[in-house]
């Protein structure tokens, strides 16, 4: 399907402006992504935002939780969101206007983890940090308004993968108890020679030489077998693990993978809800100014409300 209008000139901007990332080290890659953003004079109002210190398996996490405006009648569900930029760029701030949007639109506690970043803290350290910040929203949600017993994680890209990542530690571990993975265009292996990836290698704002780049910086060992905790599609059982929303970008080197990873779920009998965004590319849903993305979140809010409204009946509760 063909790019619209807008959507046309949005990505032909983040083509010709976004940084090639491969030609720069980590530190490099980061101060220019963040020299090209744009400050928002006026964001998205929420009930209350505010930055904090947790605990980590190694040294303190930064998260940003944002509150709902308004009255509830008891406590509300709570979304653990990891922030995309292929493990190595990206932070609170990148993502604060669609935690903003996901706080109002879901009526959650959105809680932001500001994770270690590649390559001067390689994998596992974001893994590591995704699940020591969802085990301390689950104890202590209540202190800020939240269920525990309607936790969700989420993320785009690599935030995407950690989600996932997440889900599979929890259930492997036996705890956190989490109520639905939200996974949006998520990176899953490095495997660059997929389809997807060989018809949008270039072009489409996230090129094949970046993902390859970022991966190099996330994972520079182990590239032989790569760990489970860092490909969740390569886990050989995915059975047990919570209902997955799963979105994809038609022109996005990673839709394949997405996709396989959203198949795999669904072989193992874990319910899971796949949408395929046709004409848009990776990256489309956390800009607010599209069109597109704000029409693909106003069907995605529902979809969450009602995972976390089922999570309460389900009989084991």
């Amino acid at each position: 399907m063909p790019l619209d209008e807008q959507a046309e000139t949005i990505l032909r901007g983040l083509t010709e402006n976004f940084p090639r990332v491969e030609t720069m080290t980590g530190a490099q890659a980061r101060a220019a992504t963040k020299a090209g953003r744009k400050a928002v004079a006026d964001p998205e109002p929420v009930g209350a935002v505010y930055d904090r210190e947790i605990p980590g398996g190694s040294g303190s996490i930064a998260v940003r939780i944002y509150s709902p405006a308004g009255t509830s009648a008891g406590p509300r569900p709570v979304v653990v969101f990891f922030h995309g930029g292929g493990f190595v760029i990206c932070d609170l701030d990148s993502h604060d206007g669609f935690c903003r949007a996901m706080c109002n639109g879901i009526g959650a506690v959105v809680v932001s983890v500001d994770y270690r970043l590649a390559p001067e803290s390689p994998w596992p350290a974001a893994a590591d940090d995704a699940y020591a910040a969802t085990c301390w929203v689950a104890r202590h949600a209540r202190e800020f308004g939240g269920d525990p017993d309607r936790l969700l994680v989420a993320g785009d890209s690599s935030g995407g993968n950690l989600a996932a990542v997440t889900a599979l530690m929890s259930r492997d571990r036996g705890a956190p108890a989490v109520a639905g993975q939200v996974l949006i265009y998520p990176v899953v292996e490095p495997d660059f020679d997929t389809e997807s990836y060989v018809q949008f290698a270039e072009g489409h704002f996230l090129t094949r030489a970046a993902m390859q780049w970022y991966w190099d910086q996330y994972l520079p060992a182990h590239r032989e077998t790569v760990p489970t905790y860092a490909a969740p599609v390569r886990a050989e059982d995915l059975g047990g693990l919570p209902p997955a929303v799963v979105i994809t970008a038609e022109r996005d080197p990673l839709r394949y993978e997405g996709e396989k990873y959203a198949a795999a779920l669904a072989d193992a009998g874990v319910p899971v809800q796949l949408e395929r965004v046709r004409g848009m590319f990776h990256g489309f849903l956390t800009i607010d100014a599209m069109t597109a993305a704000q029409r693909v979140r106003e069907q995605l809010w529902p979809q969450l409300r009602n995972l976390v409204a089922e999570r309460v009946h389900t009989p084991s509760d």
